[in-house]
């Protein structure tokens, strides 16, 4: 393919304009979110590693006693099943309870700060202030890091809920979180 040099490319005055990107809208609109779903397949990876760690103890905790024999016949012999009971609820837990803990938290970001809502039976609402808001992280374990995920964690003035942190954000989320919450219009650091 050759190009003629013959001027400038010209454009008639009638013809539609070049879509133009929509504005992205801003991550303080005041609009209630919850988590990343990647939260649920996390914790719930999370919850099998603590089962397998547990059931392993108590395995080893109901091979002692039954070695021991200080227990009657009977007993001993409902230890294994009552392994296995134990075991089996601990593992259907950590399966179930991701998705009913990830319905129950939500935050709400806008020019003034942050408020956080979380717990399934308890309800705790923390209203985090952006004039509180002295430091910032976003923390990523090696699993949160394999999801994608992070966690964003607010240190505040004061001793009550002086750090207040909500797991479950996608990363990049998280940081734009941050970036939105650092004080601003100051350059005096304390």
């Amino acid at each position: 393919m050759t190009h003629d040099d013959a001027g400038p490319i010209t454009i008639p005055a009638d013809s539609p304009s070049p879509p133009s990107a929509p504005p992205t809208p801003s991550i303080a609109d005041g609009v209630r979110r919850g988590l990343d779903p990647q939260y649920v397949p996390l914790q719930r990876v999370v919850g099998m590693i603590v089962t397998a760690v547990l059931s392993v103890g108590l395995f080893i905790g109901t091979t002692v006693v039954w070695l021991t024999g200080e227990l009657p016949r009977w007993a001993n012999l409902l230890l294994l099943p009552a392994w296995f009971v134990a075991a089996a609820g601990l593992a259907w837990l950590a399966y179930i309870w991701p998705p009913i803990e990830m319905r129950h938290i939500s935050y709400v970001l806008d020019d003034d700060g942050i408020e956080i809502s979380a717990g399934v039976w308890w309800r705790a609402v923390t209203n985090v202030p952006r004039s509180r808001v002295q430091h910032i992280d976003v923390l990523q374990g090696p699993l949160e890091r394999s999801y994608g995920l992070g966690r964003l964690v607010i240190f505040t003035a004061g001793t009550a809920h002086s750090r207040v942190e909500l797991p479950g954000l996608n990363h990049q989320i998280a940081y734009a979180l941050r970036n939105h919450l650092l004080p601003r219009g100051s350059d005096d650091a304390v």
